[in-house]
């Protein structure tokens, strides 16, 4: 597969597993509402934020919407969009490849951008995401008429589309708009109710397909060439005894079948969405000034509608999104309305200038954007954090303020690479693949000399929860002898040197 070269390259595809992990703390001045709820919203360099997330969330997050600086030349008061373009990928691949580790099995990505880049980026994410995990380039019409000031004005952003598995990824259709529910009618009084009606026909040749068909007006019709009917005769039998067939208003046209309002779970959606549908600038300006004020607002936000689109696609009830570029808070806002859990990023002060006075309002029950649409009357919270000091020092010993549950997640992440969404009171962190994990960290036996449990003896070993099967005990230090360490079939790995600082 072709690879992107730029002049940092190769310091750049190291630069995410460099990033060392780092604790995030909670503010409560700034968190809002019910801090029960899961949602988090970050302030900090989202590279730090990101590792920062992996051991709690690796594999959890279904949907992830990021907007990053287009890098167009222009110049943002909330951005620095004027990057030189080798500084920009170097920007973007490390932040990729910690995304890509936190999607699900299930999950895609989802990320916006123009023509100045998009090219790039699509091969990019290609190699960090696997050619093969390409879903589609949607193209979102951004505006409602052209810019008299260019004579070839773009009308569209792109939204490259990404699933972590190709394999497992699945998407839900689109409810019908009022206009498409329309088209259903009745007029011949189908006790089944409203239909509308498709070819009967297919392409290609199947001898079981190649029946006449005589109509009640009494027309005989064949398959037209190069094509059969749409099924066997037994199964166009049932469907006439069914009522499921349509002739026209004489029941002398060529035979086509119905399909029932009844039976429509929705439509797929496809890679051009019209701004009528989704949204475009002028709306998004508009949704930001009512929040914040034009003289207070965003260059360049995204309208709800698109962002709902996207994630009415994309999740299901009870799915984590994430957005680590969300500037306005436009993704946290509309997952919120939908009844989501997610995760928001930010690194400059309209983190708390702009980003948590939209997701209190959001909460007390704002009414913009598509809350009248989704019935949105507030609800909910989030809370606030900063990044916090690294878990391990510059030396690669643990930082003394963390704690064993802190620990625990890098512990289970280094070793199974699963985000650990559990909280345990005893050294037993779980079995992945047959094979149990402990860890041995601020007594968390009680005081069980010596070092209060932290170190690996006969007397801490029975006090362990059982496992019959392979061991992984992480502590201090061991005072077990191989021998019975492998009649145990325990492995253990010393703190802080077995687990990576990074």
């Amino acid at each position: 597969m072709p690879l992107l070269n730029w002049l940092t390259r190769d310091q750049d595809i190291k630069t995410s597993s460099a990033v060392p992990f780092r604790l995030l703390e909670s503010d409560q001045n700034l968190s809002f509402g019910d801090q029960d709820s899961g949602n988090m919203m970050i302030q900090g360099d989202n590279l730090d934020a990101l590792k920062a997330l992996l051991p709690f969330y690796a594999g959890q997050v279904k949907c992830i919407f990021i907007d990053p600086p287009y890098n167009t030349g222009s110049a943002f008061e909330h951005y620095d969009d004027n990057v030189e373009h080798s500084t920009w990928l170097s920007m973007m691949y490390p932040r990729l490849e910690l995304l890509r580790d936190l999607l699900s099995e299930t999950g895609s990505i989802w990320v916006s951008i123009d023509d100045n880049e998009a090219h790039y980026l699509k091969v990019v994410m290609d190699e960090v995401f696997g050619r093969k995990n390409f879903v589609a380039n949607v193209l979102w019409q951004k505006r409602t008429s052209p810019d008299a000031r260019i004579q070839l004005g773009a009308a569209h952003d792109h939204i490259l589309v990404y699933a972590k598995n190709s394999s497992k990824v699945a998407f839900n259709k689109l409810t019908l708009s009022e206009d498409q529910a329309k088209n259903f009618k009745n007029p011949d009084k189908d006790p089944n109710g409203p239909w509308t009606s498709t070819d009967f026909t297919a392409q290609g040749w199947r001898p079981n397909q190649m029946y006449k068909i005589t109509t009640p007006g009494g027309e005989v019709y064949e398959p037209p060439p190069g094509r059969c009917w749409g099924n066997i005769e037994p199964a166009f039998k049932k469907l006439l005894a069914e009522g499921g067939m349509w002739f026209g208003k004489d029941g002398k046209s060529r035979p086509r079948v119905k399909n029932y309002l009844k039976d429509v779970e929705g439509v797929s959606s496809w890679t051009w969405w019209v701004n009528s549908d989704v949204g475009h600038n002028q709306e998004s300006k508009k949704e930001i000034h009512q929040l914040f004020g034009a003289d207070n607002a965003f260059d360049t936000p995204k309208p709800e509608r698109l962002i709902s689109r996207v994630l009415h696609i994309a999740t299901n009830p009870g799915d984590i999104v994430l957005d680590s570029f969300i500037g306005s808070a436009t993704t946290p806002a509309v997952a919120h309305k939908l009844g989501l859990k997610w995760i928001g990023i930010e690194l400059g002060d309209h983190a708390i200038t702009h980003c948590v006075p939209r997701l209190k309002k959001v909460i007390e029950g704002e009414q913009g954007g598509i809350s009248a649409a989704v019935g949105w009357a507030g609800g909910g919270g989030f809370t606030f954090y900063r990044l916090g000091q690294p878990v391990f020092d510059l030396d690669g010993q643990i930082n003394p303020g963390i704690r064993f549950n802190q620990l625990a997640a890098h512990v289970w992440f280094a070793e199974t690479g699963k985000g650990f969404v559990q909280e345990v009171k005893s050294p037993l962190l779980g079995v992945h693949d047959e094979t149990a994990y402990y860890l041995l960290f601020n007594g968390v036996l009680g005081d069980l000399r010596p070092a209060g449990g932290n170190v690996l003896t006969r007397t801490v070993m029975r006090k362990l929860p059982l496992h019959d099967g392979p061991k992984v005990i992480f502590g201090e230090s061991c005072n077990v002898s191989e021998e019975a360490l492998l009649a145990n079939q325990i492995t253990f790995k010393q703190i802080p040197y077995d687990i990576p600082a990074r």
